[in-house]
C-alpha cells in the first residue's frame, strides 16, 4: 500500500509519501516501520482495529473511509 515496489514513477513515489504522512497523523500510533509494511487496506483496517480497539466493521469502515479517493 505505502511501501515501494520498484520500478515506480517518481510521482507515485511521492504521492505514497504524502499518503503515509497523512496516515500517520490521521493514526498516530503508526509507525514508520509499519506504514512502510501494510500491502493493502485490510491489513490497514486490522492494525487500526488491533491498537483502537475497535469492532472490525467500524475499523474497516474508517480505513475506508480514509482510502476513498486515493491511489495507491
Amino acid at each position: 500500500m505505502f511501501g515501494y515496489q520498484g520500478g515506480e514513477s517518481d510521482e507515485t513515489v511521492a504521492r505514497k509519501r504524502v499518503y503515509m504522512g497523512e496516515a500517520r497523523i490521521r493514526w498516530p500510533f503508526l509507525t514508520k516501520f509499519d506504514v512502510t509494511t501494510i500491502h493493502n487496506e485490510q491489513q490497514l483496517a486490522t492494525m487500526v482495529r488491533d491498537r483502537l480497539h475497535l469492532s472490525r466493521t467500524a475499523a474497516d469502515a474508517e480505513v475506508h473511509e480514509w482510502t476513498r479517493g486515493k491511489t495507491f
